[in-house]
């Protein structure tokens, strides 16, 4: 049995970065370019947002992070979900994301979006299963073709 273990980090931690830039390196692969969203790590820390890290056997393996989101602050957004290629289709994605759906229902927030891309199958489907719909578009991406904004009431 894999000894599995979250971990609340910082945003600009060590583990955090380098997730960060392998996922920056996946939006390159499938869109062209790096996400352009202004991020600042003071927004991933409590209370008002929070980080996580999975390790699996001691080893970092996906991370995921939430923050309020100004405009709207009963909303939480979440960013930069990731789960490294060695250790996909194993169930981290969706323990990443109850985490931070927890976090953020904690949080008191009563409803959590994201900005996914068409590019990106994988990541609908998991939103999908797990109760998200489509939204209008907000933020960086509201205009942009690929984009499927997605959102979904905590109860």
């Amino acid at each position: 049995m894999p000894d599995l273990e979250l971990r609340n980090e910082s945003f600009d931690g060590p583990a955090a970065r380098a997730f960060i830039q392998m996922v920056q390196q996946e939006y390159v692969e499938r869109y062209g370019g790096p996400d352009e969203t202004v991020l600042d790590a003071a927004e991933f820390a409590p209370p008002n947002g929070g980080f996580v890290v999975v390790y699996l056997d001691g080893e970092p393996a996906a991370c995921g992070g939430w923050r309020t989101l100004a405009d709207w602050p009963a909303t939480a957004e979440i960013k930069r979900m990731f789960v490294a290629p060695a250790y996909r289709r194993r169930g981290l994605a969706r323990y990443v994301l109850l985490a931070l759906e927890d976090a953020a229902r904690a949080a008191g927030h009563t409803q959590l979006w994201l900005e996914t891309g068409q590019r990106q199958p994988e990541a609908l489907e998991l939103y999908r299963s797990a109760g998200y719909e489509p939204i209008d578009g907000y933020g960086h991406y509201r205009e942009a073709p690929l984009a499927r904004p997605m959102g979904k009431r905590l109860a």
